[in-house]
């Protein structure tokens, strides 16, 4: 049987001999060993960085510069208010729950309710964010809102003004 793993090959062609370069003319590449002849790519060390066009003013620094992506943005997964129709009354929506019925897939760094549609049944909700016409949304069908509070900003314990007023005392 050709279908076991004990016998399984690679098709007829499918592999090759690894060419020699530059070892004599016998070898099918040899003497300029497939670089051409002469100029700056035929040398040793002759190519040159990704991005340099021969020393004319490169593309990167021709186009504008546009925008700013900012590294410490927070992603939040949207959810729409509608959606939790999908969830019987009197539930807890939570991120892990959100999550196994498909409504936050990939990485976020938390949840947003945004108001769309209507809910009409009570579910306690528990979100990063929620927008103010979602909240009245979910408490007009009598369900309940738990907001998940951000991470406390670093802030110095030294700070100029306490530095200052130890130093007048």
């Amino acid at each position: 049987m050709s279908n076991e793993l004990s016998n399984l090959q690679a098709p007829h062609g499918a592999t090759h001999r690894r060419k020699h370069e530059g070892r004599g003319r016998a070898s099918g590449k040899g003497k300029t060993a497939g670089r051409g002849t002469k100029g700056q790519k035929a040398r040793k060390s002759g190519h040159v960085r990704p991005g340099f066009e021969g020393g004319q003013m490169p593309m990167a620094r021709r186009l504008a510069k546009r925008g700013f992506k900012n590294p410490f943005a927070l992603h939040f997964a949207e959810i729409w208010v509608e959606d939790l129709k999908r969830f019987a009354p009197n539930t807890r929506v939570d991120e892990a729950a959100l999550r196994t019925i498909g409504l936050a897939k990939g990485q976020h760094d938390g949840i947003k309710i945004l108001g769309n549609g209507g809910v009409d049944r009570p579910v306690t909700l528990v979100a990063n964010r929620v927008s103010a016409k979602a909240k009245a949304l979910i408490e007009a069908a009598g369900g309940t809102v738990e907001l998940i509070p951000d991470r406390p900003k670093w802030e110095r314990e030294d700070t100029r003004a306490k530095r200052r007023a130890a130093k007048k005392s």
